[in-house]
């Protein structure tokens, strides 16, 4: 029994690609958009609202790891398959870079605030939103299981970080850095959106013939 446990392990961590994981990293990285997210933590935090990072990045983790694991199950209530899904996330990422491209407005933030905003809106749904479930599960018709998940706890640690060191993050990188970063990863993920869209494209039409 333990041979087994050990087997799996082994196959689990075969399967590491360290292109994988980067490209895993960079595209949730892209979408939670922790740089474009300064502003509006820094002007939070000037209303008095208390956000606490550790709190925020483990919620934001169990979250993910909730979805990760048992997204294809929901998926399956409704009888819908993975790469129909991918496809469907495709065009909210497409519709999400055009957002950062352009500076227009598509998903509005309508959610509560509150003092204590560590959870809402900070981890749901600024963090751990419909975007971020979306692709998470999506990445998962693209690379191996262990790269997602490594490049999830990057996104993590750098959750952290840009919390807790936020007003440092701001003064480093000016309004102009922000800007400039967020129209450069809005870029990178216009262009994921479209090989993830072409890619289950075509996974569907090959199920469906």
């Amino acid at each position: 029994m333990n041979s087994d446990i050990l087997l799996q392990i082994k196959e689990f961590f075969a399967a590491f690609s360290f292109q994988e994981s980067l490209s895993s990293f960079i595209i949730m990285f892209a979408v939670i958009d922790m740089i474009g997210l300064t502003p509006i933590i820094i002007d939070m935090r000037s209303k008095g609202q208390y956000i606490d990072a550790g709190k925020a990045a483990i919620y934001s983790l169990c979250m993910f790891l909730i979805f990760l694991f048992l997204g294809t199950s929901i998926l399956g209530l409704f009888h819908v398959d993975v790469a129909s899904f991918a496809i469907a996330g495709s065009l909210v990422l497409f519709a999400m870079a055009v957002e950062m491209v352009l500076g227009i407005e598509i998903f509005r933030n309508d959610g509560p605030g509150g003092k204590a905003a560590t959870m809402v809106p900070i981890v749901f749904p600024l963090i751990a939103g419909a975007g971020s479930f979306t692709t998470l599960i999506s990445l998962q018709s693209l690379y191996s299981l262990v790269n997602v998940l490594i490049g999830l706890l990057a996104n993590i640690v750098v959750v952290y970080i840009v919390l807790s060191k936020v007003t440092l993050l701001e003064r480093l990188l000016g309004k102009g850095g922000v800007y400039v970063a967020r129209k450069f990863f809005g870029i990178i993920l216009l262009a994921v959106s479209v090989k993830m869209f072409l890619e289950n494209l075509a996974k569907f039409m090959q199920s469906v013939q």
